[in-house]
């Protein structure tokens, strides 16, 4: 029998030396398309491709700053801004365990409509975020001064450097920035406190709980405790917010857990009712309705529909961690805070007005085409065009609080 049809089968043959030849060449060619093109996130890929996790890059300040700085815009006079310089800055000092950075992104999603993330860094990785359907309160004197806001995902810190745009997850922007400050909590001198809210604003007699100890602990770890007791007194630093500005965050012990989500049903859609209710989220403190939302609509603040098994379980995305026992869709109740945002209450009016030197100028939050990033002066519009979303149609319906 011939030497040729004796060979083994197992292991397979050794590659011929053309074939070697061959592999090496391309190889060779590899190397240097790496060389001109170094290793870094493709053109091809969107800032919402970075967002999404399906591209992996390092250094997400430089990626992000290099891609914004040639999107901005220029704002006029009056128009909150901070320049990709400061921005940067102010990202580069929070890079550590004992960060505060914040941010407020404007997202405009096809399926849950318009909302306001709140995302507040609890370590060097990672950040708790809260969906503000209606955004944060701006007027002391409003008939609707609360504001739901459910508790979503665990957020990568990087998170807060984007603004991006798909016709999958719509447009966000950058709404506000800065860092934040945790207050004491208050408490009264004089009289117990009341079963229905522990902490209205209108009691003159409230002093703060403070000490030498507490004072010297660093603004995460104040958040961290807060939030474990369900109560954050949080004051904003930011470049749109005005000076002082404070709103108290309250989970009510009836949201203590979250609750199952319901199956999710198709519902035809029928216009709204000249008499229906308003939107809970805007009742006043002292009552708990104002801290659910229908289960249809909880359902829709989750704009997440691709995350697996993992996430859910843990509810943190890649590369964050859940250490501080965040639960999702819990619903949380915030409330300008109008004494510690320095305003005092008329005795003849009984309208809270700016005391000497303090207060700011009332504020609306009017959504999506009015509104501009601090950080690029674009609306969301422009994000979606700079991004190369065409024909991409945001969810309608939605009015800001404007009373």
């Amino acid at each position: 029998m011939p030497s040729t049809l004796t060979r083994a089968i197992s292991p397979p043959p050794r590659q011929t030396k053309r074939r070697k030849q061959s592999e090496t060449a391309h190889a060779t060619r590899q190397r240097q398309n790496d060389a001109n093109h170094p290793l870094s996130t493709p053109p091809e890929h969107t800032l919402a491709a970075v967002e999404a996790g399906r591209v992996r890059i390092e250094g997400h300040l430089e990626y992000f700053k290099e891609r914004l700085s040639k999107v901005c815009r220029p704002v006029e006079e009056g128009v909150p801004n901070i320049s990709i310089e400061d921005w940067a800055r102010l990202y580069k000092g929070c890079e550590y365990e004992c960060g505060n950075h914040f941010v407020v992104h404007q997202h405009n999603h096809p399926v849950s409509g318009v909302h306001y993330d709140l995302r507040l860094q609890f370590s060097e990785t990672s950040s708790m975020s809260f969906a503000v359907p209606k955004g944060l309160p701006g007027n002391p004197n409003s008939k609707s001064l609360g504001r739901m806001a459910i508790e979503t995902r665990v957020h990568n810190l990087w998170n807060h450097l984007i603004e991006s745009a798909s016709t999958r997850t719509g447009s966000l922007l950058i709404w506000d920035t800065g860092k934040y400050t945790v207050l004491p909590r208050k408490k009264s001198s004089n009289r117990p406190p009341s079963l229905q809210t522990t902490d209205e604003d209108s009691n003159t007699d409230l002093e703060d709980q403070s000490s030498r100890e507490d004072e010297a602990r660093n603004e995460n770890e104040r958040l961290i405790d807060a939030f474990k007791a369900r109560y954050i007194r949080l004051r904003l630093n930011g470049a749109r917010l005005p000076k002082d500005y404070t709103i108290t965050l309250r989970l009510p012990s009836a949201k203590n857990v979250s609750k199952p989500r319901p199956a999710k049903r198709k519902r035809p859609r029928k216009p709204k009712a000249k008499n229906a209710p308003q939107s809970t989220d805007s009742e006043p403190e002292d009552t708990d309705k104002g801290a659910e939302l229908p289960p249809e609509d909880a359902q829709d603040i989750d704009t997440d529909s691709s995350e697996d098994a993992h996430i859910r379980l843990t509810n943190a995305y890649p590369g964050s961690t859940n250490s501080i026992g965040s639960v999702h869709q819990r619903a949380w109740f915030i409330l300008l805070d109008r004494a510690s945002s320095g305003f005092v209450q008329d005795s003849e009016t009984g309208k809270w007005v700016s005391r000497e030197g303090s207060g700011f100028e009332p504020f609306l939050v009017l959504g999506r085409d009015v509104e501009r990033s601090v950080v690029t002066g674009r609306l969301a519009r422009e994000v979606e065009g700079d991004e190369g979303v065409e024909g991409f149609v945001g969810r309608g319906g939605w009015v800001g609080i404007t009373r």
